[in-house]
């Protein structure tokens, strides 16, 4: 524990600047980021001695909560057994164990694991498993993959084509030629008039229109996380996901399920595909909460079907010929088996499903708040969204900047939120009580009421 050693926080931040942060922006705020110091449960400590409390999870990952002492006994026991052996040529025992734990616990025939070292390579090994396939197969037209706007799936440039967030489009490159977007199923930006039963068969129209323009036998997969987590917390319309699946199964193109975000008991389950929204897909990946944020991993979970597809003459084609240096690393793979015998032992998941609705029915109290627009979410992941445009749905220039001012605010309360431009998301650790989600509410409404009175005192909004 270092907290009640002096921290220069000017210093610490001038040794920051030598780091290029994740979305790092070059013109903005480089060198005055909240430095972290320690955490625990629900809350950071920054080096002014400050305790914030992680609205955020960190980044939508440490579910059991900050500094569990169980944990740390786990990884160090695992690093004093044996830190690393190859995977190419040899198992080990976490990795092992994990992959039957995690065939036990998956929806329906998802008995195979690919590991790899996150969100964003799991992704990109799902998609380059799927084209593997089908090459086996011998369909090498059937490439193309299907997502959407406001997705987001990581940050190779596989997995960040198949993302749909434009505000991250600019000054890097995509692919274009066999990646594709549908509309957002966002109900909130429906068109005026049109009921949310019709915006949802409107949004399964688009995807079997745009798989017939491509033609089924070009088509190799549909990409989706359940709940578009980064792109606004965004809840598909009931029954979207099912209508979905049922399209794809009728053209034969299969299903990836982002469960990055939703996997390990952010909607109350391990994974959400099945058990909240009743689809079981052909792949789900997962990643962040597999360890709580303890150790980077990631994993792609595949169908016995698909597996069975490649077996006998098929395996002759060739040999999958994608994998990383740390894939099943050991250390991760026991971190994840302890985390979820914690989630399994103290009963997270019923405690997520538990304070999920009063965590959603406190939130929505914030929609009174006349620079509120819309108020969207689903177990513990939440999206206060904030407009300034007079329809209360068209994005002005303050917009762009008023997620940042009410970060700035919520600190100041004891609060981190994450916001994206004009929206703060909120995930917090699935072990927070009511008492502590009636804390981030308070908070989170005072620093949204702070920043709409900043910006009516500097003359920029009369609303």
């Amino acid at each position: 524990m270092r907290s009640n050693l002096p921290f220069d926080t000017e210093e610490l931040r001038a040794q920051d600047r030598h780091w290029i942060h994740p979305w790092e922006n070059f013109q903005g705020a480089a060198g005055k980021r909240t430095i972290i110091v320690e955490a625990e449960g629900v809350y950071f400590t920054d080096s002014d001695g400050n305790r914030l409390l992680d609205g955020p999870c960190g980044m939508w990952c440490v579910n059991i909560g900050h500094g569990n002492a169980e944990m740390a006994e786990a990884i160090a026991a695992q690093i004093r057994r044996m830190t690393y052996c190859s995977p190419w040529s040899l198992g080990n025992v976490p990795a092992a164990e994990l992959s039957a734990k995690l065939a036990e616990l998956s929806p329906g025939d998802l008995n195979h694991v690919f590991y790899t070292t996150g969100g964003s390579t799991a992704v990109d090994s799902a998609l380059r498993f799927v084209m593997y396939l089908n090459n086996c197969l011998g369909r090498p037209e059937k490439k193309h993959v299907i997502s959407r706007q406001d997705a987001y799936h990581g940050s190779t440039y596989l997995s960040a084509s198949c993302s749909g967030k434009l505000r991250d489009k600019t000054h890097l490159d995509f692919e274009t030629n066999f990646i594709h977007h549908l509309a957002s199923p966002n109900p909130y930006r429906r068109p005026e008039g049109m009921s949310v039963e019709d915006f949802c068969d409107a949004k399964v129209a688009e995807l079997e229109n745009k798989i017939l323009e491509l033609g089924p036998d070009r088509v190799a997969a549909f990409i989706a996380e359940p709940v578009l987590a980064s792109g606004g917390v965004i809840v598909p319309p009931p029954g979207y996901h099912k209508k979905c699946l049922e399209v794809c199964r009728k053209y034969d193109v299969l299903t990836i399920s982002d469960e990055v975000v939703t996997g390990f008991g952010r909607l109350g389950h391990f994974f959400a595909s099945e058990a909240v929204f009743g689809i079981v897909p052909d792949i789900i990946t997962v990643a962040k909460g597999i360890t709580s944020g303890y150790q980077p991993l990631g994993a792609v979970l595949i169908s016995d079907r698909l597996i069975e597809r490649l077996s006998g003459a098929q395996a002759e084609s060739g040999i999958f010929a994608n994998g990383f240096t740390y894939s099943g690393h050991p250390v991760a793979c026991a971190a994840a088996l302890k985390n979820i015998e914690i989630i399994e032992r103290d009963k997270i998941l019923e405690h997520a499903r538990e304070v999920g609705p009063y965590f959603q029915a406190r939130l929505r109290e914030i929609g009174e708040i006349p620079i509120v627009g819309d108020v969207r979410g689903l177990g513990l992941m939440g999206c206060v969204e904030c407009v300034i445009g007079q329809d209360g749905k068209d994005l002005l220039v303050l917009d762009h900047e008023i997620g940042a001012r009410i970060d700035r605010h919520c600190q100041a309360l004891g609060l981190v939120v994450r916001p994206l431009i004009n929206m703060c998301i909120m995930s917090p650790p699935l072990i927070i009580t009511k008492a502590q989600i009636d804390e981030l509410v308070t908070a989170l409404r005072t620093g949204i009421e702070r920043a709409m009175e900043e910006v009516r005192g500097e003359g920029l909004w009369d609303g």
